[in-house]
């Protein structure tokens, strides 16, 4: 069984925010997956689960608020007792331009408040995660406010074609695991990098 979670805030006045770029991409996914998310109290979150590639696999989104977002991931992965390795988490990253993500095996939060909740709940800062690019605030734009500000008609379009890059790396980690997952993905950059040059 595999678990995939997406960061993000509740409420509308965070759709759409850089810092629910978590939440878009299980939305995204809900599409093209036949996905059906339902609240789940005793997880605090949205649930939907569905086989991918023969593969049961699960799909989060907390509505514990960013800060919390531990207990919602550890109720879950208790429940169906899914390994910790088996578990990907997808979130903003500030420290990458849009249009940019990463996959990493291990590592601090970065910041990241709901990311340091998840390493504090299930101890252990070995937590698979795939971090995608919201780029860093300009002009008055800094740190809270920008994390929820929205993105613009530009970023908008970079970000739809990013996560259309990353449902196949999400899937690759599905079939297999991180390090494959991170080698393909890599591979292919590379690639387009030079069909770019």
């Amino acid at each position: 069984m595999k678990l995939i979670v997406g960061l993000g805030n509740i409420g509308k006045e965070y759709q759409r925010t850089r810092h629910n770029i978590g939440f878009m991409f299980l939305e995204y996914l809900k599409e093209d997956w036949n996905l059906e998310f339902k609240e789940e109290k005793t997880f605090k979150g949205f649930v939907a689960s569905n086989v991918i590639d023969g593969v049961k696999t699960y799909f989060l989104m907390p509505t514990t608020y960013m800060n919390l977002s531990g207990e919602s991931v550890q109720a879950l992965a208790s429940y169906y007792k899914i390994e910790i390795e088996n578990i990907l988490i997808i979130y903003d990253d500030m420290d990458l331009p849009v249009g940019e993500s990463r996959y990493k095996k291990k590592g601090s939060s970065g910041g990241q408040n709901g990311m340091a909740d998840i390493i504090q709940k299930l101890g252990t800062d070995k937590i698979n995660r795939l971090k995608v690019g919201i780029g860093k605030g300009q002009g008055y734009l800094k740190g809270k406010d920008y994390v929820l500000s929205k993105f613009d008609s530009e970023e908008s379009i970079i970000i739809k074609e990013q996560i259309k890059v990353q449902e196949e790396g999400v899937r690759l980690f599905i079939k297999s695991d991180i390090e494959k997952t991170m080698n393909e993905m890599n591979r292919k950059k590379n690639e387009q990098k030079e069909q770019d040059n």
